[in-house]
């Protein structure tokens, strides 16, 4: 497969991936964080890691609106729930080695 092709259909699984959370917003980042090691707020940073490498300019309230579909803080305050503190526990070890 050329490179071209490869990198649509990367761009493409990110974009059905972005689209599955946003679907999903009864999944919370602490949820995705504990079982998977990543969340939206990881993929948001990996977003604007690419495009810093590319020399573009992205703020990590813009990289987030791409992943999230509107802003961060509109998204917290219709979606996220308060974590327990087994999961806050859970979710510290793993940032610890991330």
């Amino acid at each position: 497969m050329d490179e071209k092709t490869t990198i649509e259909l990367e761009a493409a699984a990110f974009r059905r991936l972005v689209n599955h959370l946003r679907e999903r917003n009864d999944v919370q980042n602490i949820d995705l964080m504990e079982l998977g090691g990543f969340c939206r707020n990881c993929l948001s940073n990996w977003y604007r890691d690419a495009a810093e490498e590319k020399g573009i300019e992205m703020s990590k309230d813009e990289a987030r609106e791409t992943v999230y579909g509107m802003a961060y803080a509109d998204w917290k305050a219709k979606n996220q729930t308060p974590a327990s503190p087994e999961k806050l526990k859970k979710h510290d070890e793993i940032v610890e080695g991330h």
